[in-house]
């Protein structure tokens, strides 16, 4: 277990960007034999879905395929499951059953509300303004201060504090193995991790803020200098030593360093106030009517 929650540095949210979301279903029209993509059975996907389904995408997914084209390989296989899918459904008439046709009704309504929703809640191409974003960025300057990070290896050695004499007995053995290694003449810190935790990565946790790092060992990485081994430190799940590599100050990220983070926020914010104030208008221009009596007989006859 690392001493830390995460091995990467801290970043912007939103800034991993997460794989790109399989296409819904489709219809099972076949397209121009020149314009196949790809085919299952009798459906084929053309050129121009594919594209459409690319320029639906959200700003996280479009810059998720143009740094792993792969994804879009994945997505077309999912898509193509999916007509699969919907084959045996048109043969076995599955949505012709009453039940299941009122359903999809209901998904066709709740899809048509939201995408019209979207459209008229969607703010202007050129908002939010150099001015606006500049004012967002000055007002949230204490939130975009990046704590201190510190980059680190570890040799870790597994015993559990309810583990048997023999197994903490065992640990105890090969970290004073490894202790006596590390202060050897020209030690290789990488080398005997790679040795201990039968790992390729020599022990490297990576960028790691201050943080993040555990309280039990936070003083002694503090008090590392670069290049320097740590005691050996006992914790729950076994022992760690640690190898300082090098450290980053504190700093406050810059208007550049989190400008599309801030657009997405911002545009969020103004799409979602939009939606408000369009649902409140419209239904103070159409005043919704209800039955209290009926639904309470309704609630009280659902408890039965």
């Amino acid at each position: 277990a690392a001493p830390a929650k995460q091995k990467a540095a801290p970043q912007a949210a939103g800034s991993e960007a997460p794989a790109v979301p399989a296409p819904a279903t489709q219809g099972l029209a076949s397209a121009k034999t020149d314009d196949v993509v790809a085919r299952v059975g009798n459906a084929n996907i053309s050129a121009d879905e594919l594209r459409a389904y690319v320029g639906a995408l959200g700003a996280q997914d479009e810059a998720a395929l143009a740094k792993d084209p792969a994804l879009l390989s994945q997505a077309v296989r999912m898509l193509l499951a999916n007509r699969l899918v919907l084959q045996e459904v048109v043969a076995k008439k599955w949505d012709q059953q009453a039940k299941i046709a009122a359903q999809l009704d209901r998904v066709r309504e709740n899809a048509q509300t939201e995408l019209y929703l979207q459209s008229v809640s969607t703010p202007p191409a050129g908002f939010p303004s150099e001015d606006d974003l500049q004012k967002v960025y000055d007002a949230n300057r204490a939130a975009l201060l990046m704590p201190r990070q510190f980059q680190l290896a570890q040799i870790f050695i597994a015993a559990p504090k309810d583990a048997d004499k023999a197994t903490e007995e065992k640990a105890k053995k090969s970290l004073d193995e490894i202790l006596a290694k590390l202060k050897a003449p020209g030690a290789d810190f990488a080398a005997i991790a790679r040795a201990a935790n039968e790992s390729r990565d020599g022990g490297d946790l990576g960028w790691v803020g201050e943080n993040q790092i555990r309280p039990e060992i936070k003083a002694l990485v503090i008090g590392l200098a670069k290049n320097s081994v740590s005691e050996a430190v006992r914790l729950d799940d076994g022992w760690h030593v640690l190898k300082l590599l090098d450290t980053k100050a504190a700093y406050t990220r810059t208007l550049p360093e989190v400008r599309d983070q801030l657009v997405q926020q911002i545009r969020a914010e103004r799409a979602g106030a939009m939606r408000r104030a369009y649902i409140a208008e419209l239904l103070k221009r159409n005043p919704p009517i209800l039955n209290e009596l009926a639904l309470s007989n309704l609630l009280d006859s659902s408890r039965k």
